[in-house]
């Protein structure tokens, strides 16, 4: 295994996971707030799941994100 090469790449997947889940999650707040569904001090239980088949690995991660 090449470590240096691993850890290049799995940090540009979470990089890139990170800012395009940043990236929707401001697009649905911003509808949400225009639309009138939320008002903007809202808080929300949110959760990711990893997945890497070729691994057998399956993972959840819990956490919340608020608005105030």
């Amino acid at each position: 295994m090449d470590e240096e090469n691993f850890n290049l790449s799995m940090r540009k997947f979470l990089k890139m996971v990170g800012v395009s889940s940043q990236h929707e999650i401001e697009k649905a707040v911003e509808a949400a707030i225009a639309n009138g569904s939320i008002a903007g001090t809202e808080s929300f239980p949110a959760k990711v799941t990893l997945e890497i088949e070729g691994l057998k690995l399956n993972i959840t991660f819990d956490g919340e994100i608020r608005l105030q």
